[in-house]
Formats: C-alpha cells, structure tokens, sequence
C-alpha cells in the first residue's frame, strides 16, 4: 500500500513539474506576443487549474469513461442543430464527456469522433470528420456546429479544403485553444501530427495556402476561435486565433481547463441554441 501511494505521489508531482514548465516557458515566449500580457499571479492561477483538471481527463474520462456517454442516436422534430466533437491530440471522445452531459441535460443532439490513427497525419482525419459531420447532418436534418478543441481544429480546417462543398455543410467552427499558426512546443515533437503543429512550419503555410486558393477571406466568417493568454499548450498565445474569425480571448486559463471554462462551455452553447451568434463579449476571465 505504501508502494502505491509513493507511486501516486510521485505521478502526480512529476505531473505537476512538467506542467510548471510548459507555464514557464509560455510565460516566456508570449512576452513578445501581442495579445495581452498576463501576471505572475495568473499564471500561478492557470497552472493550479491545469494540475487539478488534465489528470481527470488523462488518468480517468478518457482510459476508463470514453464510453460512458454515447452520441444522439434520434431525436424529435424541430430538434435544434446537432454539434459535432472533435478532440485534440492524444485524446478522445472521452475529453468532451461534460459538455456531453451539459447537452443531454438540454436536449441538445451531439456526435463525437475518435480521431485515428493517434500519431497519424492530420489530413487522414478529414474522412473522420465528413463521417461525422454527415452523421450530425442526419440527426435533424440541418447543417451542424463544429466545436474543436486544441488539434481538432487543425482536423477540422483540413477537412474543409479535402471537401471543396465542406463550409456549406457546417453553420460555424468553434475551436478551443487550436494552434491554427503552430506552437512553439511543438519543435519537441518528432510525431506525424506534432511536427505539423509546430509554429508556422512548412504543413501549417500549406493548409493555409489550400485555404486561400478555396476561399478569399479562408472561411474565417465560419470560426469562432477561443483563446488564453495562459495556455500552456498553444502558444505564443495569438497563434491559437485566426485573421478575420470571431477571436474570443479567456484570461487566465489553462490549455485543457479553456475547453470547460464556464463562459467558453455556455457562450458556445448559445451559439447552438441562437443557430446564429452567441453574445458579443469577446474578453472573458
């Protein structure tokens, strides 16, 4: 027993320092960034928030519960329009399990995917989501809201220029903390899909060299695009935004806990519900 728990003490603590690092250096990194500077004290914040939610999400939703909660299978006339989920890296469809239960608790439909192959190329995961989305579709017979965290919302975009109909079959994209220029913790990644995270790289100017050629302005009045001064993941912070989209800035939240901030979870939902827009505050904390 007392194994056990020095195992578990010590997971957690090493836990606990990586992620110290990872704030550190997005401290360091987005003092030259332009979206708004972010104080010790905050940071300290983020990172707390960060060590108490991903253990929930890596240890526990993902390995043991990704299957708790299963997708919309049917739904009553006049249902609103379905959302579809769409994980980052690493993850699965367990990642969403509270937002899930939020729409369930609502009567909203929803579908989810499971990105595969884990480390594969993000362009393999455009049939994954054109599944999914006319899954949604389906549902109740209106276009779909896309919500994204993190690498989903690179998946996501690749799916529009592998689709040349895709932007029409969607009503908008919402990405959470998704590193649509790259991130500079992604140099440390010799992964298929890390590599093509990575800030500005050669994947990352292709995607939006595909996206120009499709559509003049990239889609962006399709993306509302969430992000955190604090990220520990996605940064420098303004990567995580896109030229022309609804860019919505969190103050003071973490990578993993931005998808489940209370304002990002209901303003998104708003969306859904409205089928239009969701209230116009752009800054939150």
């Amino acid at each position: 027993m007392a194994w056990l728990v020095a195992g578990l003490a010590f997971l957690t603590l090493g836990h606990a320092v990586i992620l110290a690092l990872e704030t550190t250096a997005a401290a360091f990194i987005n003092r030259a960034d332009s979206a708004p500077s972010a104080h010790g004290f905050t940071w300290v914040s983020a990172w707390w928030q960060e060590v108490k939610v991903a253990p929930l999400v890596f240890a526990w939703r993902q390995p043991f519960r990704w299957r708790q909660l299963s997708d919309t299978s049917t739904v009553t006339e006049g249902s609103l329009p379905a959302v579809v989920l769409i994980h980052g890296f690493f993850c699965n469809r367990g990642f969403w399990l509270p937002w899930m239960a939020r729409m369930r608790a609502t009567g909203l439909p929803y579908v989810s995917v499971n990105l595969e192959p884990i480390f594969g190329s993000i362009d393999d995961y455009a049939p994954i989501v054109d599944e999914a989305v006319t899954r949604a579709t389906a549902l109740t017979g209106q276009r779909p809201i896309v919500v994204c965290h993190s690498m989903g919302g690179l998946a996501a975009r690749a799916w529009l220029v592998a689709s040349p109909d895709a932007a029409s079959r969607v009503q908008k994209i919402i990405t959470i903390g998704t590193p649509h220029r790259g991130t500079w913790l992604a140099r440390f990644s010799h992964l298929a899909n890390g590599r093509q995270m990575r800030h500005d790289c050669e994947w990352q100017q292709g995607l939006a060299a595909r996206e120009l050629a499709l559509h003049a302005q990239r889609n962006a009045e399709l993306f509302v695009c969430w992000y955190s001064n604090t990220d520990n993941i996605v940064f420098p912070a303004s990567t995580a935004t896109l030229p022309g989209a609804d860019n919505r800035l969190v103050v003071g939240a973490a990578h993993v806990a931005l998808a489940f901030h209370p304002r990002v979870m209901a303003e998104s939902l708003a969306m859904v519900v409205s089928a239009d827009k969701s209230p116009s505050e752009r800054t939150v904390s």
